[in-house]
């Protein structure tokens, strides 16, 4: 998918390209709470303005707010606003995101940054469709319609504690997901002309890709998505003269490598479930500094559980084979690739 442009329109043929176009058009003119989850860089942003622009709010504000962004003491103030004195400062009334969308669309962008703490407040806001400014006491009627993004699985977010299960639920009235890029490999060149098309027309220039740019673009994994590629041809374009080639693509930046999670995957191959959990459960417990609760959650498993793998380790028979122990610090940046000798 692309960046949003005037016409709201998506560049892709990919599959899941067109299954996402599909979904978005049946959805927005509805008045469904809409939950787009994905990698950073896959456009959420964009579908959401899209969702928007097809919606019969169209022409009410839409109002972005990065939850992550906001410090923990102005969350409220922020979110709901505040009346004139009720804090030092507070010299005159403020309208809150939620008060400034009222008739529109309010983007709750990384929803799962949100203190679990205000969650609880987010989600009687949603549900009553009132809230209270800071320091006062009347009850406001507010409607937006609420879309939230999320870069990491929701469902993993509510059960490592990121994100509150009835808010979850409240959010996630049609949940849409957006598949990277190297899952799109078909729509990788179609963004690629259509951003080196935009820039053209920006610069008034008319460059062109070589084949063999065509074919680095193809072949790269993007792991940044949409928004590393568009930067990527951004930067070639300024390089370039006429052509842009493979040559003008800042190859330490932009090379196609596996990914962290790749070489990771690839480092354990050879080890049983049994080798890897020896280490990796004591060695998360080291980097929590013995706190069994947040290894428990790191691990995504109970703190019964834990307890029940940390007395079976304890059992086993101490001879390791050394050339089995992976070594998982954080503290060096290939140890993740690393693998103790005799």
């Amino acid at each position: 998918m692309k960046y949003l442009n005037e016409t709201s329109h998506m560049v892709g043929l990919s599959k899941a390209t067109r299954n996402l176009q599909n979904a978005i058009q049946k959805v927005a003119p509805l008045e469904a709470a809409v939950l787009l989850y994905g990698e950073s860089g896959t456009g959420k942003e964009l579908a959401a303005r899209m969702i928007h622009d097809l919606s019969n709010r169209r022409t009410s504000p839409f109002i972005s707010v990065n939850c992550g962004a906001l410090p923990r003491e102005l969350l409220n103030t922020e979110l709901f606003g505040h009346e004139k004195g009720s804090f030092t400062g507070a010299i005159y009334q403020h309208q809150g995101y939620f008060e400034q969308a009222d008739g529109g669309t309010l983007l709750l962008d990384e929803i799962t940054e949100m203190p679990l703490s205000f969650q609880v407040y987010l989600l009687r806001a949603l549900e009553t469709g009132t809230f209270r400014r800071v320091g006062g006491h009347q009850e406001i009627k507010t409607n937006p319609r609420v879309i939230a993004t999320t870069n990491i699985d929701p469902w993993q977010a509510v059960e490592r504690g990121k994100l509150r299960p009835d808010l979850f639920f409240r959010l996630a009235e049609f949940p849409l997901y957006l598949a990277p890029l190297r899952d799109r490999d078909e729509d990788a060149i179609l963004l690629a002309h259509y951003f080196l098309e935009s820039f053209n027309e920006t610069y008034e220039e008319n460059k062109r890709f070589t084949n063999d740019a065509l074919q680095f673009i193809s072949n790269n994994s993007w792991p940044g998505n949409v928004r590393e590629l568009r930067h990527a041809i951004h930067h070639a374009f300024i390089l370039a003269n006429d052509e842009i080639d493979e040559r003008k693509f800042h190859r330490g930046q932009w090379q196609s490598t596996p990914s962290y999670q790749d070489k990771l995957v690839y480092s354990l191959v050879g080890l049983s479930i049994e080798d890897i959990e020896k280490n990796l459960i004591p060695a998360t417990l080291d980097h929590f500094k013995g706190d069994k609760k947040q290894t428990a959650q790191c691990l995504g498993i109970s703190l019964k559980t834990l307890y029940n793998r940390l007395n079976l380790i304890s059992e086993i028979d101490g001879k390791e084979d050394l050339n089995k122990v992976v070594n998982f610090s954080t503290k060096n940046s290939n140890a993740f690739l690393a693998r103790e000798s005799d």
